[in-house]
């Protein structure tokens, strides 16, 4: 009998996958899809561990359980790191230098607070808008006052006045910091050729603050893989969607904002197969939507704005609104509930990781005593336990911060109950927002999550936990539980709906609690409850997009968005994890900009000859036609070879010649390829 082998099994391809994870605020979500076929063939969620984001790696990719490793070719994360770290001022601290920059101008509008970090500094240099040399660079009191700041600070960034045009006086400046320090040192015009000089030192600043942070979690997230036996390139999501390398991710962290919410866009867009739609991604932490238009996602060319800094950054247009599953339930001043913005542990898993916590909830739930009834109204029904240990020095700054943490040392408790037992009266007193900003101290309380648990549509963790505190709220309020059922669905359905409005339209409703006299205000809540609707009037807002839903409660949240909206709810299979898959779904993509501005006479009159500007490379021409010529090829070359270096196989190049004024021109390359997948 002839062994030969079937000619389809001689076609069939050799297995081989590619591992997805996405770091979310609340969970880490990882994904194994088949290289071929592009098929989701496992998936698994776990909590992210913010502390070391490596932990939540490490748990989800043990959740896979890949039974070979050899087989995975390629592994792409999407992480929410560099996002958080500057909303949270987590960075480490830099010094920035500036060269050129007008001090009075800065301070007269107000700009010096664009610059990410309170140690920046002028000196003479930089060029004008013809790449021509202002005024010497004082390489002298760089040296001096980096010889002072070196051992205050982590990181340097040195931005020069149109270095985009010439980035002499950059380089310069980085040979001459390197002689009296070892610090490292980001360059304004590696990151951007845009002219915007206040963005391009933010955007420097910035980048330098993340090295050390994105740096230690590439080599965490490699080490997890190292030690699973998996021996794969390892890509990063950039806040556009598309991918580059490690060691890319590494070197220019700031490329990373938004890249959670951008892979969320791209798995939403990979699992529907739809090419015109609004993808709202509900997660723990936040709501998150994008537009897709033609098969692409939406893009600011002219920066990403995050932590109130506006960049240089090219990211997906997103919109992002502190609410999801784990918002913190909260009475207001108004007799009526407050949702978020701050995120807390749900009580439910609370009572589950820690089953003393049910007995507590139980204590309160009988408690009688006036002045501890009040204490619990004032504290929301919150509980403080211990994260990790505050090892580091100078953390336990007062008694009552040492007596706190060695409270919680024996698990969590009632803050109603910590005042209590450490005889204070306001929370205030406790000197911890610190202890809790490095997430050392953990919070946790009523959440939407916990109402899920209640009416049985979510009950992964302990449900008596979540009906003990939802009773103890009702019982403090006054109210009875479906008024607070109400309230939760309808101010989420609310808040999302007036979310969409505001990301769709680029224009602002009146504030949510605006009186109903204001006809933006009438007009909206005559919209999104047709039963209370106006007797002879009917509003409607119809959103002519279906919307993808994202996340594990996204079918819970927005099917009254959807409804309010007209419109239809697509959930495709795995929605749960999208945004594992949007990581490894994207394309790596890297654009090269070349730069022609004229030459002019020594008057300053006439056009004598261009220069086409690279990087750091600048050429003169005399003809035009020629200096054209030259930018298309060192673009075409740069963005190909750069595609190639940021993991991409047999890259494609387009080019695009933009008018940027008199005689002045970008020359735009854009390759885009496939990650290259491990041999």
């Amino acid at each position: 009998m002839s062994t030969e082998p079937s000619s389809e099994s001689k076609t069939q391809p050799p297995e081989s996958f590619v591992l997805g994870i996405d770091t979310g605020g609340t969970y880490t979500d990882a994904v194994l899809l088949e290289s071929h076929s592009r098929r989701v063939v496992a998936a698994h969620k776990s909590l992210t561990t913010k502390r070391d984001l490596s932990i939540g790696i490490e748990t989800v990719i043990d959740g896979i359980s890949i039974a070979n490793p050899s087989t995975v070719k390629l592994v792409s994360i999407s992480t929410t790191l560099a996002t958080n770290a500057i909303a949270e001022g987590k960075g480490k601290r830099v010094g920035l230098l500036l060269a050129g920059y007008d001090p009075d101008l800065i301070t007269t509008f107000k700009l010096e607070s664009h610059f990410v970090t309170p140690d920046y500094f002028y000196f003479a240099g930089g060029h004008d808008l013809f790449g021509e040399e202002k005024e010497p660079l004082d390489l002298a009191a760089i040296q001096a006052k980096v010889s002072e700041i070196k051992d205050t600070v982590d990181a340097l960034a040195f931005s020069s006045y149109f270095s985009p045009l010439n980035p002499e006086h950059e380089r310069k400046a980085l040979y001459a910091i390197s002689e009296v320090c070892d610090l490292p040192v980001v360059l304004g015009h590696h990151l951007s050729t845009k002219l915007g000089s206040v963005e391009r030192a933010t955007t420097a600043a910035l980048n330098a603050s993340l090295l050390a942070v994105l740096h230690d979690f590439v080599i965490a997230v490699q080490a997890a893989l190292r030690r699973r036996g998996i021996d794969a390139p390892l890509m990063v999501v950039r806040g556009d969607g598309t991918l580059m390398r490690d060691e890319f991710a590494a070197d220019t962290p700031v490329e990373t904002i938004h890249s959670g919410p951008a892979a969320s866009a791209i798995g939403g867009r990979f699992l529907s197969d739809l090419d015109d739609a609004l993808v709202i991604d509900v997660g723990g932490t936040t709501t998150d939507m994008a537009l897709v238009q033609g098969g692409q996602i939406a893009v600011i060319d002219e920066g990403a704005t995050v932590g109130g800094y506006k960049t240089s950054v090219k990211a997906a247009h997103l919109h992002t609104i502190a609410l999801g599953g784990d918002s913190h339930i909260t009475p207001n001043d108004d007799n009526g509930i407050d949702l978020g913005p701050e995120r807390v542990t749900p009580l439910a898993y609370l009572a589950w990781k820690y089953p003393q916590v049910l007995a507590q909830l139980k204590s309160l739930a009988r408690q009688s005593h006036p002045h501890s009834i009040s204490q619990l109204s004032a504290t929301g029904l919150e509980f403080w336990f211990l994260m990790r240990e505050p090892r580091q020095p100078g953390l336990i700054r007062t008694k009552q911060t040492a007596a706190l943490v060695d409270l919680l040392r024996r698990g969590p408790q009632a803050l109603s109950q910590i005042l209590e037992r450490l005889d204070l009266f306001h929370v205030m007193q406790l000197e911890a927002a610190h202890l809790i900003r490095q997430e050392i101290i953990g919070k946790a309380g009523l959440t939407p999550t916990d109402l899920l648990h209640v009416d049985g549509r979510y009950t992964r963790w302990n449900v008596e936990a979540a009906r003990l505190g939802l009773d103890a709220f009702c019982r403090l309020q006054g109210w009875d539980m479906a008024e607070i059922f109400r309230q939760v669905w309808g101010q989420m359905t609310a808040r999302i709906v007036y979310a969409v409005l505001t990301f769709l339209t680029g224009k602002k409703l009146p504030a949510l609690r605006f009186p109903d006299e204001d006809m933006g205000r009438w007009f909206f809540n005559n919209s999104l409850c047709p039963p209370d609707a106006h007797l002879h009037l009917e509003t409607r807002v119809r959103l002519r997009q279906p919307i993808i839903g994202i996340g594990a409660p996204a079918g819970i949240f927005l099917k009254d968005v959807a409804d309010v909206l007209h419109t239809d709810l697509i959930l495709p299979k795995h929605h749960e994890v999208a945004n594992a898959v949007g990581a490894v779904a994207g394309t790596v993509m890297v654009a090269e900009e070349v730069l022609i501005y004229p030459q002019l006479s020594s008057k300053g009159l006439d056009v004598i000859g261009y220069y086409v500007q690279n990087g750091d490379g600048r050429w003169a021409f005399q003809a035009r036609e020629d200096a054209l010529t030259h930018a298309h090829k060192l673009s075409r070359e740069g963005a190909a070879a750069a595609a190639f270096r940021a993991g991409a196989t047999q890259p494609q190049v387009t080019i695009e010649e933009v008018i940027d004024g008199l005689d002045t021109y970008r020359i735009r390359a854009k390759a885009i390829g496939h990650p290259r997948l491990a041999r």
